[in-house]
């Protein structure tokens, strides 16, 4: 059981795509991140923590004086000269109000998605093309453009996001494909604990009626329209209400003749007025412990959040920021040493102080292995209250400041920054001074302020503590944290869970869940008879479409290939005794053991081995897959390994599997098949779709082309040489 039939296909798969160098695929997605943690890392060694330079005089910050103007349609111009580099950025800024998408949340982001994907003359092919000719860059999203390029071709570029911003063709294949992309993108975000915890806090935090709490599901993407993403566009994509911000190797009379030449004619017509009325988003009156299940996990996410009414510029500010990154802002801050350091329960642990013009918002967050999840939750709330009541002293203080020092000094190399300032000063009515004298300001923060803003921003009494982990782990270890003992259950897109809807019926036991699904799907009588059967399903992964033929044969024989354009590319054979694995690498020949482990594949429908002493199955109660109530059985074989299947309630029918496998360096891999679509094949109900999540970095769905059940097999499939 160790290896499903699926699960082998990733493997060979994966094997197929893995760089011949030898370097890991996780290797080479690492190595363009935590380059900031890097840094603040090897300044923060315990030398450099015993002798924290001392604060000398803030630095004057030369931005570069931003010039504003407006064009006669509305459109408010901001240039900021810099001609250390000969290039130009520029960006588009609709500030369009807050808008909620209720059950089609999503639209507007797809709107922005769409905007390059074609105009009225050009196809998107074409844009990319006219774009990479002239080594620039253009990207678009649902508050309009960001673009790039050298100087001597920002008249070029311009022309490009002029046509783009104003003649989208909002193509109907584009939009189909973008849906397709984005429900495939959910189903691998639906399995990870990290996006989960990300979408459930965001739904505790501001509720489901505030257009922040409203997240991107997959019903949602798919009650949205093309009418929905054209009518956003139309109705707030209007120079009134935005901004044109210009940075880099161009004088204000150039980007002032520009911004006229390939903007001035932008139409306001259709600009709607949007009232808004929504729901103010509250801090839970006590402690809320809520969880959401995340079977087969062998970590816990941890959040502990809420909203803040902290708004860009106020006084509170850049105060409240020096206290939130003395807690958990960085790597040598009070949170991350105590879980991290002292009691190695984690990587990494952090919090973010997020401020916001509508509402802003507090996240202490860490991912924990499951037998810490408790112990991780006291230290985090212990230093949330600390901070409250325990002053910094001033090597602490010295050290916050010297992180955002530096993270401040870097940020301002990027022109992306130096825009993002002049856009924020125009939006938020900032001093004009504001970014140039924010060091100034910043060396201003004393420790008392600090303490401050700890005691009005920080409130480990009032927030949501949120749980996503394996609930047979930790879910009774939680109960503790809140004030009345009661834990609130979510699904991944934080609906709540009732317990009666978990509530196991009367006389059901796992026995009994396995043999309604044996008679769901067509009865031992006709199950016994079958000798053979042999699968073939077809999918799209990076590679292309990828083909992948099962065959099994009582007693012992079992084959599994992986092709592409008519070539096979990886492939398992087991006869009997003898097995080999190979494809385009070569053969090898597989060890006793290994033939031992996929000998086990080649009895079809292997839930009849259920009842054998060779397996222990414990029905663990009911949960909500998808929608769809599901009894949850862990199946442990003799030899150890483990998986939990999920079974529908109201048809009998298997429609998950999860998996955790040794991925080696001491990682653990959950993989997770849903099985849909069942549909008769000689009498008995086979699912034709199968979605693995959790493996690869997107879901891969696979689709049946022909399923054969005692047909003829060829013997030659099963040679072993």
């Amino acid at each position: 059981m160790k290896y499903t039939t699926l699960s082998l296909f990733i493997l060979l798969l994966l094997a197929a795509c893995t760089p011949k160098s030898g370097e890991k695929m996780s290797d080479l997605q690492d190595k363009s991140e935590g380059m900031t943690e890097a840094i603040e890392k090897a300044q923060q060694t315990e030398a450099f923590r015993n002798n924290i330079p001392s604060p000398g005089p803030a630095p004057k910050v030369e931005l570069g004086q931003a010039e504003t103007f407006k064009l006669d349609n509305g459109l408010t111009v901001i240039v900021v000269e810099n001609h250390k580099l000969p290039r130009v950025g520029i960006q588009l800024y609709v500030d369009a109000p807050v808008i909620a998408e209720g059950d089609k949340a999503g639209y507007i982001d797809m709107a922005g998605q769409l905007l390059n994907k074609g105009t009225k003359t050009k196809s998107k092919a074409e844009i990319d093309e006219a774009v990479d000719f002239i080594g620039a860059s253009l990207s678009t999203s649902g508050t309009g453009f960001y673009a790039q390029s050298l100087t001597r071709h920002a008249d070029k570029i311009m022309e490009i996001a002029q046509d783009v911003l104003l003649n989208p063709a909002f193509p109907q294949e584009e939009f189909d494909k973008a849906k397709k992309q984005t429900l495939s993108g959910l189903a691998q975000a639906q399995e990870d604990p990290n996006e989960i915890a990300a979408n459930v806090g965001q739904v505790l935090r501001y509720g489901k009626d505030h257009p922040y709490g409203q997240i991107t599901t997959q019903k949602t993407v798919e009650e949205m329209t093309l009418a929905d993403a054209k009518s956003y566009y139309e109705n707030f994509f209007k120079p009134k209400i935005s901004y044109l911000v210009i940075v880099g190797d161009i004088t204000p009379a150039q980007a002032k003749e520009k911004a006229q030449k390939y903007f001035g004619a932008w139409s306001n017509e259709g600009l709607v007025q949007v009232r808004q009325n929504y729901p103010e988003a509250k801090k839970p009156g006590k402690r809320s412990v809520d969880f959401v299940d995340k079977a087969g996990a062998v970590q816990s996410v941890i959040n502990v959040t809420y909203p803040v009414d902290l708004t860009p510029g106020s006084p509170d500010a850049i105060k409240a920021q020096v206290a939130a990154s003395t807690f958990g802002g960085f790597f040598g801050s009070r949170l991350n040493k105590n879980l991290r350091e002292d009691k190695a329960y984690t990587y990494g642990a952090r919090a973010r102080l997020e401020p916001d013009r509508l509402v802003g918002s507090f996240r202490a967050y860490a991912s924990v292995r499951n037998e810490v999840t408790d112990s991780s939750l006291v230290q985090m709330l212990y230093e949330m209250d600390r901070i409250r009541q325990e002053p910094l002293d001033e090597k602490e203080l010295t050290l916050a400041k010297n992180v955002m020092n530096g993270r401040y000094a870097r940020a301002l190399e990027s022109p992306e920054t130096v825009a993002r300032f002049a856009l924020n000063t125009a939006r938020y009515n900032l001093p004009e001074d504001y970014y140039a004298t924010y060091l100034k300001k910043l060396a201003a923060v004393t420790a008392a302020d600090v303490q401050a803003m700890a005691k009005k921003y920080i409130t480990p009494d009032n927030a949501h503590v949120l749980v996503v982990g394996n609930k047979d782990d930790v879910y009774e270890k939680i109960a503790v944290f809140a004030p009345d003992g009661k834990v609130n259950s979510y699904d991944a897109y934080g609906n709540p869970i009732e317990d009666a809807d978990t509530a196991v019926p009367a006389g059901m036991t796992a026995e009994k869940v396995i043999e309604d699904y044996l008679n769901a799907i067509g009865g031992m009588k006709k199950l016994d008879g079958v000798k053979s059967v042999k699968t073939v399903m077809t999918g799209d992964t990076q590679m292309g479409q990828m083909m992948m033929t099962t065959v099994q044969q009582m007693p012992d024989k079992f084959a599994l290939m992986v092709g592409a354009n008519g070539m096979t590319i990886q492939q398992i054979v087991v006869n009997g005794d003898k097995g080999k694995m190979g494809g385009m690498g070569g053969n090898k020949e597989l060890t006793a053991e290994e033939i031992e482990e996929y000998k086990n594949q080649a009895t079809p429908f292997n839930e009849r081995l259920y009842m054998t002493d060779a397996y222990d199955l414990e029905l663990k109660g009911i949960e909500s897959i998808n929608g769809t109530k599901a009894y949850k059985i862990l199946v442990t074989e003799k030899g150890g390994d483990k998986a939990t299947e999920y079974y529908d309630t109201t048809t009998g029918l298997k429609i998950r599997t999860i998996q955790t496998n040794d991925a080696g360096d001491g990682n653990v891999q959950t993989a997770i098949y849903d099985l849909a679509d069942y549909k008769e094949v000689s009498g008995i109900k086979m699912p034709h779709t199968t979605t693995a999540t959790g493996v690869m970095p997107m879901a891969l769905t696979l689709k049946a082309k022909s399923i054969e059940i005692n047909g003829e097999i060829e013997e030659a499939i099963f040679k072993v040489e």
